[in-house]
């Protein structure tokens, strides 16, 4: 069974030490999704929302939590990032906003979670900037798509193939 790498050896949490690793280009993605109502769906086409629009306003605060990982996630390392990207696909037909993140970076650790949040903080914006209309909003499949670069390799997660991208 693999060592979690957060654990110390009393079982108590900890901040892995990275020092002795090399800096190397690292990247990520991840992906989330945003169901809403019709109605919703037709406002933030026709950018009809009366906070502003939508997908900018996503775009800007999934950028900006990506930069604030570390101060989110207790045990993340501050880390460098170099780019930072949110793109959005409208599913009219399933009333479906599709997010994905890619996050890059040149460091001794991950950016999985700078791409993670990313996506995630874009899909509670969506939410925010539209319950004003509609609160049945769902927030799903929120997940890793891949990362690369590191000690551990390459990663593909096989759970995001099932979903119909």
């Amino acid at each position: 069974m693999e060592k979690l790498t957060h654990i110390d050896n009393d079982g108590n949490a900890q901040m892995v030490d990275i020092s002795p690793k090399k800096i190397t280009e690292r990247t990520a993605e991840a992906y989330a999704e945003v169901y809403v109502s019709p109605k919703t769906m037709a406002a933030i086409h026709d950018n009809t929302i009366e906070k502003g629009d939508v997908l900018t306003v996503a775009k800007i605060a999934g950028i900006q939590a990506a930069k604030k990982t570390y101060e989110l996630i207790p045990l993340c390392h501050n880390i460098l990032i170099s780019k930072i990207d949110i793109a959005f696909e409208l599913v009219n037909e399933q009333n479906l906003i599709k997010i994905k993140s890619f996050a890059k970076t040149e460091a001794k650790t991950g950016i999985e979670m700078e791409a993670i949040v990313a996506a995630s903080t874009a899909a509670i914006t969506i939410y925010d900037m539209c319950k004003a209309i509609d609160k049945s909003i769902t927030i799903s499949n929120i997940m890793l798509i891949s990362k690369n670069g590191g000690k551990s390799g390459d990663f593909i997660n096989p759970k995001f193939e099932k979903i119909n991208v």
